[in-house]
């Protein structure tokens, strides 16, 4: 789903996920992926110049969901590195300020998560940017 450079896409975004979920009856993952959709749409909207899309998907017998966020800026955030601790903000994150950690919440609500800057290759479907994505329950 494609979505604008536009402060309502976390909303449609949400909306969209809560009909696909409920249509295939996987309620109970509902609060955590619309959470983790809305943060990571929302940092699209922030830091990214254009468009963003949305998939959502099925990723195997153990009843995961996979959320994708794909737009158009490359930068991985260094929240989002493996490397860092998954329930420390040891990026030097201000856990007082008003935003800045929605990727936290990610790393710390869902069963997966990962990303990469994308190059335009066949993977990436032709686009340049980055793709982040979690996993959660179903």
């Amino acid at each position: 789903m494609q979505l604008p450079r536009d402060p309502r896409a976390p909303r449609v975004a949400r909306a969209t996920l809560r009909a696909v979920l409920s249509s295939h009856g996987l309620t109970a993952c509902l609060p955590d992926a619309e959470l983790l959709t809305s943060e990571m749409v929302t940092n699209a909207v922030l830091h990214s110049a254009g468009p963003s899309s949305l998939r959502v998907h099925g990723t195997d017998n153990e009843g995961r969901v996979r959320v994708s966020v794909w737009d158009s800026n490359p930068d991985v955030p260094s929240t989002f590195h493996r490397a860092v601790a998954p329930h420390a903000p040891s990026d030097g994150t201000d856990l007082e300020a008003d935003g800045g950690r929605g990727l936290l919440l990610v790393r710390r609500c869902a069963a997966d998560w990962g990303g990469h800057a994308a190059d335009g290759g066949p993977a990436d479907n032709g686009r340049h940017g980055k793709l982040l994505w979690f996993d959660v329950r179903g």
